[in-house]
């Protein structure tokens, strides 16, 4: 069973999640979050299963190689993301629509893999200096994690126009309301 998939991708403190989460509490009825796999440690209130199947190094590799994924990536050195196929498969026999909430080049592949039933949207941080300012106040990273996402962002905001739409986020709520609007355009055109 083929269903539709809506796809947020930006650099980290760009707000997708923010995003993602509004179209969630508002839509559940229409969409259902695809929870990623992941390598790295929970981190403090994160809960396995709701925010990220968190799975070790050596079963994700497993998984690869039983070709589990539809798409993964060694995002930071040493640490992998990947979407499972059961996970799709899972919201699409609920008869929901997945919603992503995933980094850019795992974006861009579910987008390649899913030309059709796929809509993808950039979210763009008002600047660089904001992004930044944003993922040092979450006060979640160490020095050299911050710099490593600094450099992977300013090189992901240059695929922003390889996206279906880019948001703007300048005001969130403008952001979500926009994202709203896209989101269900493209779901009930997907009807017609």
């Amino acid at each position: 069973m083929k269903g539709k998939l809506i796809i947020f991708s930006a650099p980290s403190g760009a707000g997708k999640t923010t995003i993602v989460n509004r179209l969630l509490a508002s839509h559940n009825d229409k969409l259902a979050f695809s929870i990623s796999a992941s390598t790295r440690e929970p981190r403090l209130g994160e809960v396995d299963g709701r925010d990220y199947y968190f799975i070790g190094k050596e079963d994700f590799l497993h998984k690869i190689a039983n070709q589990e994924f539809i798409e993964f990536e060694e995002v930071y050195s040493g640490t992998f993301y990947g979407t499972l196929k059961s996970e799709v498969d899972r919201i699409w026999a609920s008869g929901k629509s997945v919603i992503f909430d995933i980094d850019v080049v795992g974006g861009q592949r579910l987008k390649s893999k899913f030309p059709e039933e796929a809509l993808s949207i950039f979210v763009n941080p008002p600047s660089l200096e904001v992004l930044k300012e944003r993922l040092i106040g979450r006060g979640t990273d160490s020095e050299e994690k911050l710099k490593e996402r600094f450099a992977k962002a300013e090189i992901e905001l240059k695929e922003a126009d390889k996206f279906d739409v880019i948001i703007n986020n300048i005001d969130l709520e403008e952001a979500c309301q926009e994202a709203e609007q896209i989101v269900l355009d493209f779901l009930n055109k997907c009807k017609k």
